[in-house]
């Protein structure tokens, strides 16, 4: 599946651009790559995965999972059928590597009480049996070796894209986990796992010593909410002073970080942004009784990456934007209105309740009514090839969606204004004489920088209300943030004081889920300029897109079921989208980066030499 939408000229301020259908002949334009947006998921795990199949996953395999993604329907392990609306361009099953593919060998030792839950005593033993073996490494490796051969098979360049991927489970007491995405189907015999160290900075050595020996791969971050503020330290690692070396380490390997799944959004929150009125979105509130920390969320992440440069020279959290579903099921709940998840039923999921209970009173909340549906990783690639995506995931050109199939772009760049007067392909334009997203904007005296925003709704969701520019700057040694409003809907327009659009009167009707008629726009664009630049701060931008108020999947659950919607969970959702950030930096520090003024396309700044060391095993 191949989206390219490309904005026919641009209009004044926050004035909506027409398309322009793909393959129309641009004279006059200078050449700039064709890349198309590509949506899939990067994390999913199947009964190969121990919690999985502890979790009555007892039937579906890295093959189903790619069936799924591929638009065909497999068997929900409780019962029922699933299928998506329309098919995924590219998936990696992401397996834990740690104990990976146990389960399979459970089920030859086990009984015919392997089908009970959570683990028959049979099942226990047989997992006992097969721990404290010495044949483990070999079950592991066999299981690799299935999960390698199930995205050959279902790899088909152009069509559909496989990667081979697993997930790296460290803890250290907080969620450190990583998955990992290889560029093709030459990987090691066994994945690096916690079992070999709980020090992400040790599987950036092993990515580092596997690289030297061509084989590539890139490491992406996840659940930062629930890293208790491990996932963006800013002062010491491990009790080391962060340096140089430990920053362009991470630099090089985690390029990407998963900002939304299925157990909530890393963007930020709350108490982090209090002048944000959108920080809290799907945001998993508690984490073993506590409030979640500071130190988990991508947005102070971004922040502590200005600080750190300005300390170091390097930034080790230059990270695009990624989503997924974390779905042990093989297959991610995308849609509100098509959620699934583990629990089968509306009442197992808390969103609905039987008539002999009456009412919510008393009624206890499942655990997953906490949760939210699955979130989508768009790429801008020329391909959809593993080559061609990767390489977009390794420069960072690519975006974040909660779900729906929008396409967003941003670009930045000196003079765009007057380029795009004269240009029929602002993308083109875009590419010629700036930098995407994930892209580093240097300095360039005398110059304010002007940004290039772009949104196409998703004709199966809601229409857009409005495009945000979320900045981070680094002023006096602290790191401040801003939300602004750059482009409305329905004719309106940000006010000079707050910036942010008026309300466009969009609702839901919560009795049937349907939205106001004629409010948002099927497409949103802006050419916009920071209104309090300055250039001497490091900053960041990154774009965010916003539908209008739709139901939440709960709403939809109580709706099927005739009952009111559960009081204690939110009754909509503004389904988003997230750009990859743009990066800006003052003259001097692009001076110390030994690169010429003017911009550097997205990856140029990853260090690519790997540190003299061999290898681990």
């Amino acid at each position: 599946m191949r989206w390219l939408a490309l904005p026919r000229r641009i209009l004044p301020l926050c004035v909506a651009m027409p398309l322009l259908a793909a393959g129309e002949d641009q004279p006059g334009d200078s050449a700039g790559p064709q890349r198309f947006a590509y949506f899939g998921d990067l994390h999913v795990h199947t009964m190969y995965s121990l919690d999985a199949f502890s979790n009555r996953n007892l039937r579906t395999t890295p093959d189903d999972a790619y069936r799924y993604a591929k638009g065909e329907a497999i068997p929900h392990p409780r019962g029922g059928q699933l299928q998506l609306a329309a098919p995924l361009d590219f998936l990696a099953v992401t397996d834990h590597a740690e104990y990976l593919g146990v389960a399979l060998a459970m089920n030859e030792v086990a009984d015919e009480g392997a089908a009970g839950h959570p683990l028959p005593q049979s099942v226990r033993s047989a997992l006992d049996t097969v721990i404290r073996s010495r044949q483990l490494d070999g079950v592991m490796r066999e299981a690799w070796r299935r999960t390698v051969a199930a995205a050959e098979r279902h790899n088909a360049p152009d069509e559909f894209t496989a990667f081979v991927g697993y997930e790296y489970t460290a803890s250290l007491g907080a969620s450190l986990h990583r998955n990992v995405i290889f560029k093709s189907a030459q990987v090691p015999p066994l994945p690096f796992s916690a079992l070999d160290s709980q020090d992400p900075e040790d599987l950036w050595d092993w990515l580092d010593g596997q690289r030297r020996h061509g084989i590539d791969a890139l490491a992406i971050p996840h659940n930062m909410d629930k890293s208790r503020g491990l996932a963006f330290p800013q002062e010491t690692w491990q009790g080391a002073p962060m340096d140089r070396a430990f920053a362009e380490k991470r630099q090089r390997n985690e390029p990407l970080a998963e900002i939304l799944q299925e157990k909530g959004a890393s963007e930020t929150h709350p108490a982090l942004s209090p002048n944000d009125e959108w920080a809290d979105f799907q945001v998993f509130r508690h984490y073993d009784g506590r409030e979640s920390p500071v130190g988990g969320y991508w947005r102070q992440g971004l922040g502590a990456g200005l600080a750190i440069e300005k300390r170091i020279g390097v930034n080790p959290y230059r990270l695009g934007a990624a989503a997924g579903s974390d779905s042990h099921l093989g297959a991610g709940a995308f849609e509100e209105a098509n959620f699934f998840k583990t629990a089968r039923t509306p009442q197992d999921r808390g969103a609905a309740y039987t008539p002999e209970q009456g009412g919510w009173e008393g009624y206890q909340t499942h655990h997953s009514a906490s949760h939210g549906t699955a979130g989508l990783t768009g790429v801008w690639a020329e391909r959809n090839t593993r080559t061609a995506l990767f390489d977009a995931m390794r420069r960072r050109e690519t975006f974040a969606t909660s779900g729906p199939r929008l396409r967003v772009r941003l670009f930045a760049g000196y003079g765009l204004a007057e380029r795009l007067k004269a240009a029929r392909d602002p993308v083109a334009a875009g590419y010629a004489f700036g930098v995407p997203m994930g892209g580093v904007l240097d300095a360039k005296a005398g110059e304010t920088p002007s940004f290039l925003l772009w949104a196409l709704r998703d004709p199966s969701s809601g229409r857009l209300q409005r495009l945000q520019v979320i900045k981070g700057w680094l002023a006096d040694g602290e790191v401040m943030e801003q939300v602004y409003d750059a482009a409305c809907s329905d004719g309106l327009t940000p006010a000079t004081g707050d910036h942010r659009c008026p309300d466009n009167g969009a609702k839901v009707n919560l009795a049937d889920c349907a939205a106001t008629p004629g409010k948002g726009e099927a497409e949103l664009s802006a050419l916009w300029e920071d209104p309090d630049f300055n250039p001497t701060e490091p900053s960041y931008y990154y774009l965010r897109v916003l539908e209008n108020p739709s139901c939440r999947w709960s709403t939809w659950d109580a709706v099927r079921a005739g009952v009111t919607p559960n009081p204690a969970l939110p009754p909509t959702i503004q389904e988003r989208a997230w750009s990859s950030p743009i990066w800006y930096v003052p003259a001097a520090t692009a001076a110390s980066a030994r690169r010429p003024s003017g911009g550097r396309q997205p990856g140029s700044d990853l260090p690519m030499v790997a540190p003299a060391r061999a290898p681990p095993p």
